[in-house]
């Protein structure tokens, strides 16, 4: 089967044998795989996947069950031939993966293979940060950084669908447009506008920031009494400066978040969650993943040079032609 490697931080796609089907495994035959900024990350050489997983990239894909282990077939809903997403450690720019059954649901009703690989990872990550890590209670007000990048718009629709108010922050006035339609309340272009303004203006209670850098510590000095910060990612910068005693006298809290480390079992918990309690939103409609633009396998690098440059509003997706 063809799949993406990495040789010399340059992806290559290249054939490699079938996965091996293990117990407590389906292998799904991938239609359409997310791109994620961790991809980027793995491809530097920075982020590898956990233990267990293929050193390829791509944490969530969607396609149809092609095969299943005696397990999977026992203890799980799933069968031949279903139209599914998953969620992974790795190995998601492939012809096939080998999932843990778990970590696999059923697309919700009316949603293809295309829209559903922009779900698992962006939609858990944001469930994770919002309701797991982060306690959001409605009527809470969320800040979240990259506000046009796929999480950035999972968190948005998620914690506005619960009640909450969204402000959302981006680094230009078409990408400040272009998420208008997802709700948030206030959406701040750094190009132009104060964001110390916006939280002067609007008491954050909750943060999701894949950005940090200089200016998260004088933020998290802001937060309302109680207030969580999240740190997810740290595009802007790896350091900043945070005035403890602030943090003691409000009761704040700085928490470091990731999904990809996490146990099977937590993220099979996550999806289990997701799945229930906003899959039915996805069906209606209510909620939808922002997909801007397919490229196909073969396109992998320019398809990346696209997100390493910012230029995307919402998922990249790589689609993938059997026929190759």
């Amino acid at each position: 089967m063809k799949t993406v490697i990495v040789k010399d931080k340059t992806p290559l796609l290249t054939d490699v044998p079938y996965p091996a089907l293990k117990s407590g495994e389906i292998i799904i035959k991938v239609d359409y795989a997310g791109m994620n900024r961790a991809d980027l990350m793995q491809r530097d050489g920075i982020y590898p996947p956990p233990p267990g997983w293929p050193d390829v990239m791509g944490l969530e894909v969607a396609g149809e069950v092609y095969d299943m282990s005696e397990e999977a077939k026992n203890n799980s809903s799933l069968r031949f031939g279903d139209k599914v997403c998953a969620l992974l450690g790795g190995g998601g720019y492939s012809e096939f993966v080998a999932v843990p059954y778990g970590l696999v649901l059923p697309l919700p009703k009316g949603i293809d293979t295309r829209v559903g690989a922009a779900i698992p990872e962006v939609y858990c990550t944001a469930y994770l940060n919002l309701f797991v890590e982060g306690k959001l209670q409605k009527g809470e007000t969320v800040y979240v950084t990259a506000g046009a990048s796929g999480v950035g718009i999972a968190v948005t629709q998620l914690a506005k669908a619960y009640g909450a108010k969204v402000i959302a922050s981006v680094r230009s006035e078409e990408k400040k447009q272009a998420i208008k339609k997802f709700g948030a309340d206030v959406i701040v272009n750094l190009k132009t506008e104060s964001l110390f303004a916006a939280f002067e203006q609007n008491p954050v209670d909750l943060v999701i920031d894949s950005v940090g850098g200089n200016d998260a510590g004088k933020l998290f000095a802001m937060l309302g009494r109680g207030g969580r910060w999240i740190c997810i990612a740290t595009m802007g910068g790896d350091t900043s400066e945070f005035d403890m005693r602030i943090a003691y006298k409000k009761a704040l809290r700085l928490i470091g978040s990731t999904l990809r480390a996490r146990t099977n079992e937590v993220k099979h918990d996550i999806l289990s969650r997701l799945s229930a309690e906003f899959f039915p939103l996805f069906a209606s409609g209510e909620i939808s993943p922002e997909i801007y633009k397919v490229f196909d396998i073969e396109q992998v690098e320019e398809a990346q040079a696209e997100m390493r440059n910012n230029k995307n509003i919402g998922k990249i997706l790589l689609h993938v032609n059997h026929k190759i």
